[in-house]
């Protein structure tokens, strides 16, 4: 289902009052939102978008060490996904400001929990339609509308740990995923302990994707860093 792929989405939540972290955490908990990361500062979330790499940031407008139209334009500088800013400041002059510097939505606080959730699924369906593609590699295609690798003619399904990790390395096509970032993509927010199952999972994935397991072309380990996923145009 397209609401259940979207919901597998990682969000990073970027606020300084701990209550109002918790409270949306709670509720986007509530409607299925599996992966959430939070800060309280711009140093605490550029922090935790590198080693996150987020595919949703909610941000508030007023930060202990800075603003979030800064740290949007940082976010932004490091890699392009969604921006959605939740603040109390709801004055024209910062709308203006947060859509001028590329935001997707801006919601005002205080708001209504089904609103926020509206508007995160539109951003959402917006931003990643084009998941709904057949992905090329080297040597097969990626169908992740229906979970599957197609090569040589053959519809090979893909598991969900597979789906997960092919997922989190297509949304950053030819760079270095880390192998924390994967382990918690396929494994939630306590992934530690799990680097020997990601390297099976690798070599499932290979086996699908790549003509030569062995010597892959299209799923390329940076050792000692993760592995990149090299998607052609």
């Amino acid at each position: 289902m397209e609401a259940d792929y979207l919901k597998k989405k990682r969000i990073l939540l970027v606020d300084d009052e701990p209550e109002l972290l918790d409270m949306v955490v709670s509720i986007l908990k509530q409607e299925g939102f599996q992966t959430i990361r939070t800060a309280q500062s711009v140093k605490e979330a550029i922090a935790a978008a590198d080693d996150f790499s987020p595919e949703l940031a909610i941000l508030d407008v007023m930060l202990p060490d800075g603003t979030g139209f800064s740290l949007m334009k940082e976010l932004k500088r490091r890699a392009d996904y969604p921006i959605l800013f939740l603040t109390a400041r709801g004055e024209d002059e910062d709308k203006f400001m947060g859509f001028g510097l590329g935001a997707d939505d801006y919601v005002v606080k205080p708001f209504l929990p089904k609103e926020l959730i509206f508007r995160i699924m539109a951003i959402l369906r917006r931003s990643y339609k084009e998941d709904n593609l057949l992905i090329k590699l080297p040597d097969s295609e990626i169908d992740f509308e229906r979970a599957e690798v197609i090569k040589d003619g053959e519809h090979i399904a893909l598991t969900a740990k597979e789906y997960d990790l092919l997922s989190a390395l297509y949304r950053n096509a030819g760079r270095i995923v880390t192998i924390d970032a994967l382990c918690e993509a396929a494994w939630g927010e306590n992934p530690y302990g799990y680097e020997n199952s990601l390297m099976a999972h690798i070599r499932r994935i290979r086996e699908k994707i790549e003509a030569n397991p062995s010597r892959p072309k299209a799923l390329i380990t940076v050792k000692g860093l993760g592995y990149k996923l090299l998607v052609e145009e």
